[in-house]
């Protein structure tokens, strides 16, 4: 006689957003596992958890769309349960939860231990620093503190994420054995704002604190720095650079613009001036440093006047890297008072522009370094090329090295010294020597 089987229960997890939210699903994943469920990553499951993005608009667009989606499966049987969480369900929860009723719970960026018993698992603190990477196996982030203290105007990360928070150096220190103990290869620091790092715990700047434990980890062998802030950035970061082969020449330093009215306005506590001259002494500190910025425009008030100042400045600066966004309009922020004056076409006009520019910027700087060799880790293998990237460059979102398959083989997750036989805007081709 057959007996009937009960349909065991696989919750699938779905990613949407930046680095913060694919760590904070890994550590999701991590605790589920931890409870002797079966989970999976963005692949099929009758129980569903959309991890959400409510930065921007295109963001909040993508997430009620994915929930929509899987509300829809719901309806049709294909999934039992669909669970919302992260920033957009922590800013937004009542409208949601009245224009989408069929999703089963909505929880906040820090609900995690709700999260967890209404999938029917319990907050492990013994777990801590257990996670389920979702990343190439020779990569992961660090995330070394939650939330943001800064003020600025146009943004509303401190209304999803709350007051920063940073994580203690040896809690973090363990992470990173057990990151190493995996394979993990190259440590991606994250947070809202690293520069802040230790204020709140030691009572000063203490990134560079952190570094050094971080170096002694066997097993990692570049450490790369996401997300610092201009005012106040702890200078002692450089001398750790200079001193750490570990610690990439690497920093990504959001400026947003550089006009000193729109600057006052946005609220960041510098001005062109100072900006201008911390560069400089990055640039003098670290001669070899890879900075990568991001711009916003199309700010209320920007002018064509002002957008002219930034694209100059733009030009003169030379980053290595840069991306622009333009001004989303977010309720509850400093900026919603002010009128968004600046047409959509004519934000996405200034937008190309400077992206435009710094396509030739690259390209420039690309072509100077035909002949020379690199190390490289090799992130995948895609269509006809191997892919990697130069200590220069971060995933997803900067240069790529591209290795011809047909020719040479190389291992995925490895390090290869590779030379540059040619370049374009945002590509490398190399051979490995």
């Amino acid at each position: 006689m057959r007996t009937k089987t009960l349909k065991k229960n696989k919750i699938n997890v779905v990613t949407l957003g930046c680095s913060k939210n694919v760590y904070d699903s890994e550590v999701l994943m991590g605790q589920l596992k931890g409870n002797g469920k079966d989970v999976v990553h963005e692949e099929e499951g009758n129980i569903v958890v959309i991890n959400t993005c409510g930065f921007i608009d295109n963001a909040k667009e993508e997430s009620v769309n994915t929930i929509l989606d899987f509300v829809q499966k719901k309806q049709e049987g294909i999934v039992d349960k669909v669970f919302v969480t992260g920033c957009l369900s922590e800013r937004y929860k009542p409208d949601l939860e009245v224009e989408i009723p069929d999703v089963d719970q909505y929880f906040g960026t820090s609900d995690l231990p709700r999260l967890l018993k209404a999938l029917g698992a319990d907050y492990k603190h013994e777990l801590i620093g257990e996670r389920i990477t979702t990343t190439p196996k020779n990569y992961a982030y660090l995330k070394i503190a939650e939330g943001c203290d800064r003020p600025c105007s146009f943004c509303a990360i401190p209304l999803m994420r709350g007051k920063h928070r940073s994580k203690p150096i040896e809690e973090l220190v363990t992470e990173t054995e057990k990151l190493a103990a995996k394979g993990v290869k190259e440590l991606i620091l994250i947070a809202q704002d690293l520069t802040y790092y230790g204020l709140d715990l030691y009572k000063k700047r203490n990134l560079a604190e952190l570094l050094q434990a971080l170096v002694k980890v066997e097993g990692i062998e570049w450490i790369r720095l996401h997300y610092a802030f201009p005012a106040g950035f702890p200078m002692d970061v450089l001398d750790v650079m200079n001193q750490e082969p570990k610690i990439c020449n690497y920093l990504d330093i959001p400026l947003q613009h550089i006009v000193d009215d729109i600057l006052k306005s946005m609220r960041r506590g510098t001005t062109q001036a100072k900006t201008t001259k911390l560069l400089k002494e990055f640039r003098a500190a670290v001669p070899e440093m890879t900075i990568r910025t991001t711009l916003i425009v199309g700010y209320p008030g920007e002018t064509e006047a002002h957008f002219e100042t930034l694209k100059e400045w733009v030009r003169e600066m030379r980053f290595e890297r840069l991306g622009c966004f333009t001004y989303s309009h977010e309720e509850n922020t400093h900026a919603y008072k002010l009128e968004d004056d600046v047409p959509e076409d004519v934000k996405q006009d200034r937008a190309n522009q400077i992206m435009e520019i710094q396509s030739q910027i690259s390209w420039e700087l690309n072509q100077a370094k035909i002949g020379q060799t690199f190390k490289c880790i090799i992130d995948r293998k895609e269509g006809t090329h191997f892919v990697g990237r130069t200590e220069f460059d971060s995933p997803d979102v900067d240069n790529e090295v591209l290795i011809d398959a047909s020719k040479f083989y190389v291992k995925q997750g490895e390090f290869v010294t590779v030379k540059i036989t040619e370049a374009a805007d945002f590509d490398l081709y190399a051979e490995p020597v």
